[in-house]
C-alpha cells in the first residue's frame, strides 16, 4: 500500500510541476543586479537572466536543454 502512495505522489508531481522550468535551478546573484533588475542564474545550465520584478525567471532560457531522464 504505501508504494501505491508513492506512486500516486509521483504522477501528481508530474502533473502538477511546471515543464519549462523543470530543469532549471534559478538562485538570485545579487552582485550582478542592476538598477531596477534583479540577475538570477541557473545552476544546471549556469544561463544568466534579469528580471524586472525581482521573481525568478518562470522559462528555460538555455540554448540547449539539459537532457531528460
Amino acid at each position: 500500500m504505501p508504494i501505491l502512495g508513492l506512486l500516486l505522489a509521483f504522477i501528481l508531481v508530474m502533473i502538477l510541476s511546471n515543464r519549462r522550468t523543470r530543469h532549471c535551478k534559478w538562485r538570485a546573484d545579487r552582485r550582478h543586479d542592476r538598477e531596477g533588475q534583479s540577475c538570477y542564474r541557473c545552476m544546471v545550465c549556469g544561463v544568466e537572466r534579469f528580471t524586472s520584478d525581482g521573481k525568478p525567471p518562470k522559462d528555460c532560457h538555455a540554448e540547449t536543454p539539459p537532457p531528460s531522464l
